[in-house]
């Protein structure tokens, strides 16, 4: 169940990875991120969706991590990491819900609850 819960956050992370190259790269899919202001975003959230990459990058690591997949960071920071990164997903279902962004409702609350779900399950193996 906890390597089931790891794998499948880190496939939604990977398909938000490719999502957010996507929109730095200027793909007109602007509505589904960043409160749905822009089609295509403004320089500042290109860089944000950039960074954004890197990040789902090291949360990735942090659950595989806790799910005792890899070994690469010490089991404190895998145990605290996990437990921030649910909290994390906890906060941002509740963001995206109330999204102005009638798609980024739509699409991204429900991702982001798959993501918090799966952080509980392996926070709690």
């Amino acid at each position: 169940m906890i390597t089931g819960a790891a794998v499948l956050a880190c496939a939604v992370l990977g398909g938000l990875a490719v999502f957010q190259v996507a929109l730095a790269a200027g793909r007109p899919w602007g509505r589904f991120a960043w409160g749905g202001q822009h089609d295509v975003l403004p320089p500042r959230l290109r860089t944000g969706s950039a960074v954004s990459v890197v990040l789902y990058l090291v949360f990735a690591v942090v659950i595989l991590q806790a799910a005792g997949l890899v070994a690469v960071l010490t089991a404190t920071v895998a145990d605290v990491g996990i437990r921030v990164l649910t909290g994390y997903f906890a906060l941002g279902v509740v963001l995206n819900g109330i999204s102005r962004s009638r798609p980024e409702r739509f699409v991204m609350t429900p991702l982001v609850l798959v993501l918090a779900a799966c952080c509980l399950v392996v926070a709690l193996g």
